[in-house]
């Protein structure tokens, strides 16, 4: 695994969005058996989804969680320099979203604006970018949005999938500080696309942009070799994101992970020794979101404690790729946690 530690930069706000419309996987209309459901229910802990309406993009809400951290912050639209979208369903093949939200958000054309093709391990890696962005100098703000809509690429009839993923967008601000070696955050990232298949998309794209089997435009999932991947990569993340930051689990106020499912998070939690007080969960009312799960959960568990002193929090992310990461970072009492549902009536700056 690689490891960085990047210091002169400080994480001022994270805003959320999640769509207004809640999916109950109890409901019998889904055609689902009702036994197999409950069993799913209780593995996954998911009882109910946030999915987007037709029409509504990752894009969208990712907008309206940055335009609302803009205003909440007060930063000059022209102080942002850079806008990084992490996303694994873009509103095109082309151009890139982040072309489509630095207009929206009415950022001026000298600010640089790239997507990021990943999923569940996108916000550490997102972060990564971002403050590595910083830290290289020429940019004093950085905008890092991360959404995704799995609901949007999952078989109805697969209730392994189904039942799990929503959707939500996120928006994280970062800016520059000095002393240049204050501030910062540690990073810990890893890769094994020998496992590439245990969470796919096969067709649809220019590997098969037709496919003959229509079931190859939706995700599938190998649940078991999931599974035995995380069980696998992420204790040995956290044993590695605790050493570069020189934390101990018991200095660590926080470890938010990526909302794989109960299940899963649960086997960690015990098998790295961590406190189940300090892993806050949203899958019960929110689903698996995929990589911005981590900015909600964030946001919504920790927006509204009463915060006199700076949070030490590791950020975990990991699945789709396959691919892993991990974010150790200092939470400033006044950086800004903000979480709405979507609205579609924020004004479009462009």
């Amino acid at each position: 695994m690689s490891r960085h530690t990047i210091a002169g930069f400080r994480l001022a706000g994270v805003s959320t969005c999640l769509p207004q419309r809640a999916a109950d996987n109890l409901d019998p209309a889904l055609g689902f058996d009702a036994e197999e459901v409950r069993k799913v229910v209780a593995m996954a802990g998911v009882k109910q989804r946030r999915v987007v309406d037709e029409g509504v993009t990752s894009a969208d809400l990712s907008f309206e969680a940055a335009e609302r951290l803009l205003q909440d912050l007060g930063w000059a639209r022209d102080s942002v320099s850079a806008l990084v979208f992490v996303t694994q369903s873009p509103d095109h093949f082309l151009p890139s979203s982040s072309c489509l939200l630095q207009h929206w958000l009415g950022l001026p054309d000298s600010c640089a604006a790239f997507d990021v093709g990943l999923g569940c391990s996108g916000y550490p890696y997102g972060l990564y970018i971002a403050a590595a962005m910083l830290r290289a100098g020429g940019h004093r703000r950085v905008l890092m949005l991360h959404g995704d809509t799995p609901s949007r690429f999952v078989d109805p009839g697969d209730h392994a999938t189904t039942l799990l993923f929503g959707d939500s967008g996120s928006a994280t601000a970062l800016e520059a500080i000095e002393p240049a070696d204050s501030g910062g955050g540690h990073f810990v990232l890893g890769t094994d696309g020998a496992g590439h298949a245990g969470l796919i998309i096969r067709g649809g794209a220019f590997r098969d942009r037709h496919p003959a089997n229509p079931r190859h435009l939706a995700l599938e999932m190998d649940g078991s070799a999931v599974f035995n991947f995380t069980l696998k990569r992420v204790p040995p993340l956290v044993a590695e994101a605790l050493a570069e930051s020189g934390c101990t689990a018991g200095d660590v106020d926080a470890f938010v992970f990526h909302q794989s499912n109960r299940f899963m998070i649960k086997h960690l939690v015990k098998k790295c020794g961590m406190p189940e007080e300090k892993v806050p969960l949203t899958l019960e009312d929110n689903g698996n979101s995929g990589g911005p799960s981590v900015a909600v959960t964030l946001t919504r568990r920790l927006g509204g404690l009463p915060r006199e002193r700076a949070l030490k929090v590791m950020l975990l992310g990991y699945g789709v790729g396959l691919s892993w990461g991990a974010a150790v970072l200092t939470l400033e009492p006044t950086a800004r946690l903000l979480h709405a549902d979507y609205t579609g009536t924020l004004a479009r700056r462009g």
